[in-house]
């Protein structure tokens, strides 16, 4: 499944991006809020994940048009607690700020809740992680309520379709 944007090109994660995306796992600023650092065999368990996801299991790497850089990861699967699915992202660091990510995860909530005719889409964040709250905010997610998790307190946000 392939999407784009103004100037994105998302695809379904494949075993020739595995060294793209291993750099998200391994960049200490990526994973802040996302429990640190993760080792190999943890890495290797969500690379076999990706290249054989289960149902209602989505995973794209965003690619930047012009240039075909990479720019990080985008996922739609079931949350912790339920069936609801939550979107998840990661990019890189020299890719925050610019508009990225808003772009991108515009097009996926909509593919959710209009292509997969979901009811809601949910996404869970750290609290402390106040840049992606503020995303989440900017994509016309909703604060539903607060959870400590993971030993520190999230945020969940969801859409609902129209």
């Amino acid at each position: 499944m392939i999407f784009e944007t103004d100037r994105c090109l998302l695809t379904s994660f494949q075993k020739s991006d595995v060294i793209d995306v291993r750099q998200l796992y391994v960049n200490q600023e990526v994973r802040e809020f996302l429990g640190g650092i993760r080792n190999d065999d943890s890495i290797e368990a969500s690379v076999v994940g990706m290249l054989h996801p289960k149902a209602d299991c989505y995973y794209w790497v965003v690619r930047e048009k012009q240039t075909d850089s990479f720019i990080g990861l985008v996922s739609l699967d079931p949350h912790h607690e339920g069936v609801e699915l939550e979107l998840s992202y990661q990019f890189l660091p020299e890719w925050w700020g610019k508009g990225y990510a808003k772009e991108v995860l515009r097009e996926i909530i909509a593919y959710a809740l209009t292509d997969l005719h979901v009811a809601k889409v949910i996404a869970e964040t750290q609290t402390a992680n106040k840049s992606s709250c503020k995303l989440l905010e900017k994509l016309g997610m909703k604060e539903e309520r607060t959870l400590v998790r993971f030993g520190k307190e999230q945020v969940i946000y969801l859409i609902r379709s129209s």
